[in-house]
C-alpha cells in the first residue's frame, strides 16, 4: 500500500506518498506554526491534500522530539510547540488512518538503512543537519532508543561552556553552532566585524539582520563571499569534531549526513572530514568511519517515516 510520511520539523511541515521501494510518488508542504492546535492543523491539511491524490493506508509522523517508548506521545520538542502531548492518537482521530510516531532522526536512519547510504551496514549512525541537529543509530538493524526513548540526543551536548542559547535551555549545544540556524548566526558575528568590501551579503546583513539564513549564506559561499565562506569553514570545523565524538562513543561503520543543510555538503563536507580524522581518538590506529551524504537528500526523513507506517500497520488493509 501507499503511506504518507509527514517531516515535522522547526521550519516546515512537509509530507509525501510513498510506495514500498521508498520511491517519492507526490508531495506537500506547509510552514511549521507556533501552537499544537495549529501544528496539528497544518498536519491534517497536508494529508488531505495527498489524499485527495491518493489512496493510502496510513500516516508515519517524523518529529523533532524526544518521543516515547511507545511512539504514540511527544514528551518535548525544543523547536515545535508540543509538551506532553498524544501526538499520534490526535492526529489519528483527525485524518482516520493509523498514525506512526517516530524521531525524525530515527525515521530517517531506518530510510538510508533500507533504502540508501548506509544500505547493507550494521551499525549506522545519521546525523541529520537542519534547523538543528538530529542524530539516529541502527545498530544490527535496530533502532536504539536508549531506556526512555530520547537517545542519542548529541545535538544538545555542550561543545561551547555558557556558549550560544538554545531553544532546549542549555547553552552551547553543538547545534547551536552546527546548523543552519547556527551558519546564519555565525554569518552575522562574522559580519559585525568585517571590515572589507562590501559585498551583497553584509550589504543585506546591515538592512536586516534577520534576513541572513543558512541557506543564504550557503549560495553566498558559492559566490565566493568572504564571509560566508568563513562561516561554512566553521561549520565544517563543528561537524568534524561533533563526527569524532560520535565516532569514539559508537564507533559506526557508516556516518550518513542529512537534513536541509546536506544539500550543501560538497561546500564543507571534505573539510569536515579532515577535522573528524584529526580529532577522532586514535585515528592512526583504527578504521574511519565512511562518511557520506544523504542519498535520499531532504527526503530522508519522510521516506523513513511512510517506511516505518507500512511496516506498523501493512496488515490493516
Amino acid at each position: 500500500m501507499l503511506t504518507i510520511g509527514i517531516d515535522v520539523g522547526g521550519t516546515s511541515v512537509r509530507a509525501g506518498v510513498v510506495d514500498e521501494r521508498g520511491v517519492l510518488l507526490d508531495s506537500a508542504r506547509a510552514a511549521t506554526p507556533g501552537g499544537e492546535k495549529a501544528l496539528e492543523d497544518a498536519i491534517a491539511g497536508v494529508v488531505e491534500r495527498l489524499r485527495r491524490r491518493h489512496d493510502v493506508g496510513a500516516v508515519g509522523l517524523a518529529v523533532a522530539a524526544f518521543v516515547r517508548p511507545d511512539r504514540r506521545s511527544v514528551m518535548f520538542a525544543p523547536h515545535l510547540a508540543w509538551r506532553s502531548a498524544p501526538v499520534a492518537d490526535r492526529i489519528c482521530s483527525r485524518v482516520g488512518l493509523p498514525v506512526t510516531l517516530e524521531h525524525d532522526a530515527n525515521a530517517a536512519t531506518v530510510a538510508e538503512h533500507r533504502f540508501g547510504a548506509a544500505r547493507g551496514a550494521s551499525v549506522v549512525t545519521l546525523v541529520a543537519i537542519g534547523t538543528g541537529i538530529g542524530v539516529g543509530l541502527l545498530l544490527d538493524g535496530t533502532t536504539f532508543r536508549g531506556a526512555h526513548g530520547v537517545a542519542p540526543e548529541l545535538g544538545h551536548l555542550c561543545v561551547v561552556p555558557d556558549g550560544r542559547a538554545c531553544p532546549c535551555g542549555k547553552r552551547g549545544c553543538w547545534e547551536r553552532y552546527c546548523s543552519g540556524t547556527a551558519l546564519a548566526a555565525t554569518t552575522v558575528e562574522l559580519l559585525a566585524g568585517y571590515h572589507g568590501r562590501p559585498t551583497s551579503l553584509a550589504r543585506e546583513a546591515a538592512a536586516d539582520p534577520g534576513s541572513i539564513t543558512g541557506r543564504r549564506v550557503a549560495a553566498a559561499a558559492r559566490e565566493g563571499d568572504p564571509v560566508a565562506v568563513r562561516a561554512v569553514a566553521e561549520l565544517a570545523r563543528w561537524l568534524g569534531q561533533g563526527l569524532a565524538l560520535v565516532a569514539d562513543v559508537y564507533d559506526p561503520e557508516v556516518i550518513v549526513i542529512g537534513g536541509g543543510v546536506s544539500e550543501s555538503a560538497p561546500l564543507f563536507l571534505d573539510e569536515a572530514r579532515e577535522h573528524y580524522a584529526a580529532a577522532l581518538t586514535g585515528a592512526s590506529h583504527r578504521p574511519l568511519a565512511r562518511v557520506r551524504t544523504a542519498q535520499l537528500g531532504d527526503e530522508t526523513a519522510i521516506v523513513g517515516a511512510a517506511t516505518l507506517a507500512r511496516e506498523e500497520h501493512g496488515t490493516a488493509r
